[in-house]
């Protein structure tokens, strides 16, 4: 993923602008300072798990095992929420499985039938790394109050009722 880390100044901004009338300087150097932050955070919770030996794909996978009431689910589905494809899932997964976070649980002699449970290992990982991570992000959004991180809240849905605009054909 490419990482903008010069962000334009204001007068770059106009520069565009003026060749680009539809240009809206400040949406545009709103949206770049939140795709930066975005990047900043993404890069900083990859470096907090990798502490643990994890990364952002298959701490998700055992996040979202740890959600399900009986700490299983199909690969399909954990796919599905954590918005990869099939076939990222089940790299992800072998992964997991190698390292014995997680199991594969077959349905009869139905090879393609298959849950993906926590295991013990798996669910001690997360008790190594969650509190580690639950410290860190604390102290990472200590300069924004509760109310502070209301308003952050609201903002946030407002720009996601506006993601469709970048999308639509």
């Amino acid at each position: 993923m490419l990482q903008l880390r010069d962000l334009p100044t204001p007068e770059v901004l106009e520069k565009f602008a003026q060749r680009y009338p539809e240009a809206d300087v400040s949406a545009i150097s709103s949206f770049l300072h939140l795709l930066r932050v975005a990047t900043d955070l993404s890069i900083a919770l990859d470096t907090c798990l990798s502490r643990h030996g994890l990364l952002q794909g298959r701490w998700w996978v055992l996040i979202l095992l740890m959600r399900e009431e009986t700490l299983t689910s199909t690969p399909s589905v954990l796919a599905q929420k954590a918005g990869v494809s099939r076939a990222t899932m089940t790299g992800l997964i072998d992964g997991l499985e190698r390292d014995g976070l997680v199991g594969r649980i077959y349905a009869g002699e139905d090879r393609r039938n298959i849950s993906v449970r926590l295991t013990p290992a798996g669910q001690a990982k997360l008790d190594e790394v969650m509190p580690d991570y639950y410290s860190r992000l604390k102290q990472c959004m200590a300069g924004l109050d509760e109310a502070g991180r209301k308003h952050l809240h609201e903002m946030l849905h407002l720009i996601v009722a506006g993601v469709p605009a970048m999308v639509q054909a």
